[in-house]
């Protein structure tokens, strides 16, 4: 399946913020490019990494990019989990937004996200805290949708920080 904002997402794995006064040069990167009127990587940035994928892979990004849950009045509604979509979570405070790259052998979503224990990487997140889906308008949607069981170890993500 052709997902560049995917493929950028992955590119970018390991990539995390700097506790304090510094800030990480691709986040501030990523900020500049994206024209965002702060500059540090104190204040969350699940949504900067969103829109700097689907920004690099030629696509358009919603105009408060920064929020996570604005993404859920961008592209197109989908009603289940595919690879590459866009998801949004609930979450105390706010919201949460990442990529679907599979699911684990308990029915979780993985997703690869920015800000997610201050770093992009990958994390399980319960189905129950979906929001909603997405898909870019611009790109058909996969006739294959069904996700792939993926061996993952790493604990629900309660705290997109």
């Amino acid at each position: 399946m052709n997902t560049p904002w995917v493929d950028e997402a992955r590119k970018q794995i390991g990539v995390r913020e700097i506790k304090g006064q510094k800030t990480s040069v691709k986040i501030a990167n990523w900020l500049l490019s994206l024209r965002a009127w702060w500059k540090d990587d104190e204040t969350p940035w699940c949504g900067v990494f969103v829109a700097h994928c689907i920004k690099t892979a030629g696509l358009a990004i919603p105009k408060n990019w920064f929020r996570a849950k604005e993404w859920l009045n961008w592209g197109q509604v989908i009603t289940q989990p595919t690879y590459g979509a866009v998801v949004v979570f609930d979450r105390v405070g706010g919201g949460h937004v990442g990529f679907v790259v599979g699911k684990d052998k308990n029915g979780n979503i993985l997703v690869l996200g920015g800000n997610q224990g201050d770093a992009v990487n990958i994390k399980a997140f319960a189905v129950n805290r979906v929001a909603g889906y997405r898909w870019p308008k611009e790109v058909p949607l996969p006739v294959k949708q069904q996700l792939t069981v993926l061996a993952h170890s790493a604990e629900l993500s309660t705290n997109e920080a």
